[in-house]
């Protein structure tokens, strides 16, 4: 039986699909409720219609109301539904990951609201239970100004430090992080990868412990400017950091 290929769902589809925020509002109602629903407050078998002035639905018995961005990252955001599911869609299309500032120059929200979005949509898209899995890279890198006389690289001065870990072919994740030892990196590798996960790294003396933690683990030698070994290397996130 012949393999059958999975359908690319292309930004006119999802312009198609969703082109203005009621299309969105109606896609929840349908999503997070049957069509009739018991009436929390006259306990009647209902079917809910839309109130048009409000983005809620209405018992055809007694009115009461339900609304289908309650508990949810949408639930009392002044940003159009339309740019909250563009986002989604951009994130769940990029593999490479997105960033915040991305978000504000195509949406036109403020860097305050695309970074809020971006962190409820990741934490809705990749669960904490999610662990990452398969061929995974692990790295760090350094961000922030420009100082002068000051050190590249790690123990870099002023700067900001921050792990990476991303799934290849899947999902990423960095976030800041105080320092690059051991106590505070190893915990987070510990917390977001399965054991099962083949771990791709480079020769940073903190992940020589690896292997007493579980983990398989293949090291490529930067340091010897050697930046692939067969199927080892960390050239995904190392294209993340160039971002």
């Amino acid at each position: 039986m012949a393999k059958q290929k999975m359908q690319k769902f292309t930004i006119k589809d999802f312009q198609k699909m969703f082109p203005d925020d009621d299309a969105c509002l109606e896609w929840l109602r349908n999503r997070n409720y049957p069509e009739t629903i018991v009436c929390e407050n006259c306990g009647k078998e209902a079917k809910y219609y839309r109130i048009s002035s409000r983005k809620v639905y209405g018992c055809e018995w007694c009115g009461h109301q339900i609304s289908p961005t309650a508990n949810t990252i949408f639930h009392k955001s002044r940003t159009p539904l339309t740019i909250w599911f563009y986002v989604i869609y951009l994130m769940a299309q990029t593999r490479g990951g997105i960033s915040a500032k991305q978000i504000e120059r195509e949406t036109g929200v403020t860097y305050k609201t695309a970074w809020r979005m971006c962190k409820l949509i990741r934490e809705m898209l990749y669960g904490d239970d999610d662990k990452f899995d398969g061929d995974v890279e692990v790295d760090e890198s350094y961000f922030g100004g420009k100082v002068r006389g000051g050190k590249r690289g790690r123990g870099s001065e002023n700067k900001t430090a921050v792990v990476g870990i991303v799934e290849r072919g899947g999902k990423l994740e960095a976030k800041t992080v105080p320092n690059v030892q051991a106590k505070t990196i190893l915990p987070i590798v510990d917390a977001r990868v399965d054991k099962t996960a083949t771990v791709h790294i480079d020769t940073f003396n903190v992940y020589n412990t690896l292997p007493a933690m579980g983990y398989r683990h293949e090291q490529v030698p930067h340091a010897e400017k050697i930046y692939v070994l067969g199927n080892c290397h960390t050239n995904t996130i190392e294209g993340f950091w160039g971002m």
